[in-house]
């Protein structure tokens, strides 16, 4: 027996419906008018999402850091652990990725498997793509208590075929980001693995949301919301779990919680969608105006929001060879829109005060983030 979705109350169906609406604006943007800069709004949106997972679990690395990691680049700051959680986590969601318009993919257990492998293959120890072989209890390291323990290890394998059935089974008159919520909460609290099951739930919920179809997979995510709101997170699975596996209980809370979720990350990236665009024309008028290459506007665009530029990424963004790469950047320094740090290998390049006044120029002031079921 596995947690069941709940039935859908007014308000919830009136979230849903606000979702979908939310994402079919967001599709329209990235989909229907295609603009340059949207290669650049899903690479670092894709690293958002990476980033966030692995903090949930301590794995800090910057964005900058995980778009090298990302494109196969030596990150500036990341340790040797988090940038191994940081490349199994990039790869599994790049697979993700390719998963989402296979016309033959079905869901299974291997494929549960092979993911949490991808994530997790780093480290042996931790028994990549192998159900636990014992009991697992969660920790809340804050409360300095046990918040939760896992059904028996010999339930595992039949808790999985079960939930692997149930995401086969596809019923459409259930929206799919509660399909999604349902797949994530399921995995999470049979906690099959021996490590890497927040990460693992999160990647399943991604790869629902992905096959669904709405959106490019980049942007069905919720897990950059996750770990910016972690500690909301690990309430409302503590909520729904009741301290063990206890399917039988209510996911009303679970549910809304992920409604949110999405409309507060749609309405984010609508948001950054509007920014962008403003700075992207602004950056084509400053380099028109100081006779530099088109193609720099990655770097500025990407140092303007605050990643710092290297050769060694901009490079294969741009499509050029390091050493036209290294006059580009020095051109950009030289006409005030970049700043160099660092020497020879670690060198790398920051906005300068003009590209910080064009970015704040831009970006559209935040409110408060609104509340689906409010409105």
């Amino acid at each position: 027996m596995l947690f069941k979705c709940p039935d859908l109350d007014d308000a919830e169906l009136r979230a849903a419906e606000r979702v979908r609406q939310l994402k079919e604006s967001l599709n329209y943007v990235v989909q229907v008018t295609p603009k340059r800069w949207q290669g650049v709004l899903r690479r670092s949106t894709l690293a958002q999402a990476v980033r966030a997972s692995n903090s949930i679990e301590g794995y800090n690395v910057t964005v900058d850091d995980a778009i090298a990691l990302a494109e196969g680049q030596e990150p500036l700051d990341a340790t040797a652990e988090a940038r191994a959680a940081v490349e199994g986590y990039q790869q599994a969601m790049t697979y993700v990725i390719q998963l989402a318009n296979d016309p033959h993919f079905r869901f299974s257990v291997d494929l549960i498997r092979g993911l949490h492998f991808m994530m997790i293959g780093y480290d042996l120890a931790k028994n990549p793509g192998r159900w636990r072989p014992g009991p697992i209890y969660v920790r809340d390291d804050e409360k300095n208590a046990v918040v939760y323990e896992a059904p028996a290890a010999e339930l595992v394998p039949g808790l999985a075929a079960e939930l692997v059935d149930e995401l086969n089974a596809n019923d459409p008159a259930r929206p799919d980001v509660v399909r999604a919520a349902m797949g994530h909460l399921n995995l999470a609290m049979i906690h099959p693995f021996s490590d890497g099951n927040g990460r693992m739930a999160r990647c399943l919920q991604s790869l629902i949301l992905a096959r669904s179809g709405t959106l490019a997979p980049q942007f069905s995510s919720i897990e950059e919301y996750l770990g910016n709101n972690t500690r909301a997170y690990y309430d409302v699975l503590a909520q729904v779990g009741g301290g063990a596996w206890h399917p039988e209980r209510d996911a009303h809370a679970w549910i809304r919680f992920c409604l949110t979720a999405h409309f507060q990350q749609a309405t984010d990236l609508l948001r950054r969608t509007r920014d962008i665009d403003r700075l992207w024309n602004m950056l084509e008028e400053e380099i028109r105006k100081h006779h530099l290459p088109d193609r720099l506007i990655f770097a500025l665009a990407d140092a303007a929001v605050g990643y710092r530029v290297r050769n060694a990424t901009y490079r294969p963004t741009a499509e050029i060879s390091e050493q036209v790469a290294s006059r580009d950047l020095a051109l950009a320094v030289k006409a005030g829109l970049l700043i160099a740090r660092g020497e020879r290998r670690g060198r790398y390049y920051e906005k300068s005060a003009r590209l910080e006044a064009i970015r704040t120029s831009t970006r559209e002031k935040r409110v408060a983030p609104a509340d689906p079921f409010a409105l």
